[in-house]
């Protein structure tokens, strides 16, 4: 099922039902499978996410980075485009929409970096790779702003995050911290284009409560359920009472309806497919436990978007949840933390922060 009810016609033109990504342009002129471009999707905001960090971006400038790189690839392959090529250039451009100016020579030294695995500092500004980069940045730029229509309009599942704890008076900071690294995660699934902010929030939230709250927490469904009828109407047959302790902070929040809950319910199968796909021998706890959590029943019967990323990657390259290059935000530990300086800042009320910087990352 697709996002529906969306607030403005300029988002609303980046919002697309899940079978479109069956008809990517990576799939009908490239004939890429749709595992091998959601995967090299993810592999390409990781990249993005390690550009962001070692530039010193605001995460609010890295997640509208990330938004364009999923747009960008609903109308240009990944054949024509190599994700790190365009994951530069959604970079740069960001850097200019969001006021958080970097000299392209900075952009394109960092990608030459990350690259090649060569610290920075031992990179010439005048070298001829640099200069390369350069002006590879500045083509894809331009296809770019053709792909966005120059729509640089972005709308972030964060800013619903931090609305709906602003409105509470008492806070689990624990349960913040991992809807906050759920929702960084999400730009590594292509949700951005498939559901609204809110939906997206409200996934994440509403996924963190259960993964925190561990084997006795209750249903997804339970969670995302319709509310109770009003006392004074009589009560359907077919509602069913809430469990006692069902937590439904960000459903009441958000004040959904049967449409939008169903969307929340699709956002949280995706995210939990995606990280089911991740590399799980060698995973943290915390990671294994989330993986495991049995998707809600309401959500949309369809064909499952991911495989096991070991399906893609070489040796070399498959990511564990405790690898210097971690492929998702909550990797570590049994408590839910920002992975390693490779993804923007945990939750901080009133804005966003970035993090140190991580280990680079190559092809």
């Amino acid at each position: 099922m697709g996002a529906t009810n969306v607030g403005t016609a300029s988002s609303s033109q980046w919002l697309f039902p899940v079978s479109a990504l069956q008809k990517t342009p990576s799939r009908t002129s490239s004939n890429i499978s749709l595992e091998r471009e959601l995967y090299d999707r993810s592999r390409g905001v990781e990249f993005l996410y390690r550009l962001g960090v070692s530039l010193g971006l605001p995460s609010s400038a890295m997640y509208t980075a990330a938004t364009w790189f999923h747009r960008f690839y609903m109308r240009y392959s990944m054949e024509d485009y190599h994700r790190q090529d365009v994951a530069a250039s959604c970079i740069f451009l960001a850097t200019k929409t969001e006021e958080c100016g970097r000299k392209l020579r900075d952009v394109a030294k960092v990608v030459c970096s990350k690259v090649s695995k060569i610290d920075i500092t031992q990179i010439p500004d005048d070298s001829k790779d640099v200069e390369d980069c350069q002006t590879s940045i500045l083509l894809t730029e331009e296809v770019l702003l053709e792909g966005l229509c120059f729509d640089f309009v972005v709308e972030s599942p964060h800013a619903e995050l931090v609305d709906l704890y602003d409105a509470r008076s008492s806070n689990n900071q624990q349960v913040e911290e991992c809807a906050w690294s759920i929702a960084n995660d999400s730009y590594r699934t292509p949700l951005c284009i498939l559901y609204p902010p809110k939906a997206i929030a409200a996934a994440c939230y509403v996924l963190a409560e259960h993964a925190i709250e561990g084997p006795q927490a209750s249903p997804l469904d339970a969670r995302i359920s319709s509310p109770a009828p009003s006392a004074s109407l009589p009560t359907p047959p077919s509602h069913r009472a809430q469990p006692n302790g069902t937590h439904r902070h960000a459903v009441e929040f958000f004040g959904f309806n049967e449409i939008e809950l169903a969307n929340v319910a699709d956002a949280i199968s995706i995210l939990l497919e995606y990280y089911g796909a991740q590399e799980l021998s060698n995973a943290g706890h915390f990671l294994s436990t989330v993986a495991s959590i049995p998707p809600p029943l309401r959500a949309s019967h369809r064909e499952k978007l991911y495989q096991p990323f070991s399906t893609f990657a070489p040796p070399t390259v498959v990511q564990s949840a405790n690898s210097s290059t971690p492929e998702h935000a909550i990797s570590q530990g049994a408590a839910p933390t920002p992975a390693d300086g490779s993804t923007p800042g945990k939750f901080v009320s009133g804005g966003w922060k970035p993090v140190a910087e991580g280990a680079p990352e190559g092809q």
